[in-house]
């Protein structure tokens, strides 16, 4: 299994959530998941798209990725 690595601020959040039950950080626990969740999506289509064994597939990848980042299809080669 991979380990993950996050924000200190995020591992505080949780602590006070978790240890001293303070519900004020849910919000910010929320948002720092989420945040969190985007970029291993984002590194995942990456990593697909460089190690994709076709052309084909790298493309598809490829596009993915900038969809994902929010590359305007203008911009794209």
């Amino acid at each position: 299994m991979k380990n993950i690595q996050i924000s200190e601020e995020l591992f505080f959040a949780l602590l006070k959530y978790h240890l001293v039950e303070i519900d004020d950080v849910l919000p910010e626990i929320k948002k720092g998941l989420e945040d969190k969740l985007e970029a291993m999506v984002r590194r995942e289509l990456y990593t697909k798209y460089k190690t994709a064994p076709t052309e084909e597939e790298r493309e598809k990848a490829r596009q993915e990725y900038l969809k994902k980042v929010g590359m305007h299809r203008s911009f794209r080669w």
